[in-house]
């Protein structure tokens, strides 16, 4: 299955797919159409307390990767040692493009049916990416993994990038084609969810699994199959955390890869609202900005892939922190427009190459046919970084009552995080990676 060119065009369409839903659900337009429509200005009573949109939003985003946080790593284990990590891909990514779809009929008042609906695309998304993921070194060699990575990344970035043009086209031509812009909304995000479930058929149609290297033990033969392979799942899991000192160099990589992150998740989920408070930036000047950043990012995660096969993985990924600290910096010190899309476009680049780098450096450290479990475990932590960066901007912002202090705050998530990849041995998580391999067999 190696290198093989059908397996890896079939892998990096899945990124082109299911990045619409990303670019044009998740962060464009159901957002705002929550909170302008679905929700009432005053918000929601719950239990004689009101909640804003904006609350109910968060609340949403927790409880999805909560969902994830504790299911990831037991769902890898089954789909590692039954061989079902194609099967399982194809149930999160259709539930979620199905629910996805659905949100067309949520209109105003539709509170419930959305949070519904959004939850089960998010909890599927986020799903479908741990079996995504965990294919990526059954089907690129060591030398290849970080180019291939980068080129999934890349592929993503166009599709996402593309989808969201066409859907901001739609609503912003609404009147020209006669229909109203709530309307042309619901009907973009209904788009982002066929484009993410009819270009995954080219994933599903390309993409082979290996068969299994294990057989049920006979002492689980007599149970009902799902049963057997949960049990098993939580067993291998359960191994796999008391061998944990055998993954020194890896458990340190995640927790690199925990705190740096934080701070990539910081700026992507702030940089709207820091766009609009700080420079008074538009909403055109934002959307433009989005779309600039999607499409410089592919020649971030393409470049840094190339970087790495000469200088190795690891010390581009550290080039692409260095980047964005930088990034914190100039953010810092932003006065106008212009400059807020030039930052932008550095965003990109080194968004595009330590997004694609993470993955790939991971994914040359994991035992390979224990990968959809490792990257179940590599989910909780992804997950994990969505929580204290966020609430480090919050606080400095509270605190110091500016917002300018808080970004710069941020930098401390992507220091540490250098520093601890710095101490990351690769050889040594390859060795630990093959004895486990070893064992297995």
């Amino acid at each position: 299955m190696l290198n093989n060119k059908k397996q890896i065009f079939g892998w990096v369409m899945y990124d082109w797919a299911n990045s619409a839903y990303v670019t044009t659900v998740l962060v464009a337009l159901l957002p705002p159409y929550f909170a302008a429509v679905v929700v009432p200005p005053e918000g929601v009573n719950i239990g004689g307390a009101y909640f804003t949109a904006e609350s109910i939003w968060a609340l949403m985003i927790s409880f999805s990767a909560s969902v994830v946080f504790i299911f990831a790593p037991v769902l890898g284990a089954i789909s590692d040692f039954s061989a079902s990590k194609k099967r399982f891909l194809m149930l999160f990514c259709y539930g979620g493009s199905l629910a996805t779809v659905a949100l067309v009929f949520s209109s105003s008042g539709d509170i419930l049916q959305t949070m519904i609906l959004f939850v089960i695309a998010q909890i599927c998304f986020v799903g479908s990416n741990i079996f995504y993921d965990a294919f990526l070194p059954q089907i690129a060699s060591d030398d290849q993994i970080d180019w291939v990575s980068g080129k999934g990344f890349a592929y993503g970035y166009v599709g996402g990038g593309l989808q969201l043009a066409i859907s901001l086209g739609l609503v912003m031509g609404h009147n020209a084609i006669g229909i109203s812009q709530e309307l042309a909304v619901r009907l973009a995000i209904a788009m982002a969810g066929l484009w993410w479930g009819g270009f995954a058929i080219i994933t599903f149609l390309n993409v082979q699994e290996e068969p299994p290297v294990e057989s049920l033990p006979a002492t689980y033969q007599h149970l009902p199959k799902w049963r057997a392979y949960t049990e098993v799942g939580i067993i291998r899991i359960l191994v796999t955390l008391r061998k944990v000192k055998q993954f020194k160099h890896l458990l340190l990589f995640l927790i690199a890869y925990l705190l740096y992150n934080n701070g990539i998740q910081t700026v992507m989920a702030m940089a709207t609202i820091y766009g609009q408070q700080e420079i008074g930036l538009g909403t055109t000047t934002l959307m433009v900005t989005l779309l600039f950043i999607q499409f410089v990012s592919i020649f971030g995660a393409l470049g840094f892939s190339k970087l790495a096969e000469r200088v190795t993985a690891k010390k581009a990924l550290m080039l692409s922190l260095v980047g964005w600290c930088l990034v914190i910096v100039y953010a810092y010190f932003l006065t106008n427009a212009t400059e807020y899309f030039i930052l932008g476009g550095i965003v990109g680049i080194v968004q595009g190459g330590s997004q694609a780098l993470s993955r790939s450096f991971y994914g040359g450290m994991v035992p390979i046919h224990a990968s959809a479990e490792f990257y179940g475990f590599y989910s909780v932590f992804s997950k994990g970084s969505a929580i204290l960066g966020p609430l480090t901007f919050a606080a400095i912002g509270f605190i110091t009552g500016s917002n300018r202090l808080a970004i710069l705050g941020v930098i401390v998530f992507f220091i540490s995080g250098l520093i601890l990849l710095g101490c990351v041995n690769v050889d040594r998580a390859k060795d630990a990676r093959n004895s486990v391999e070893f064992r297995q067999h």
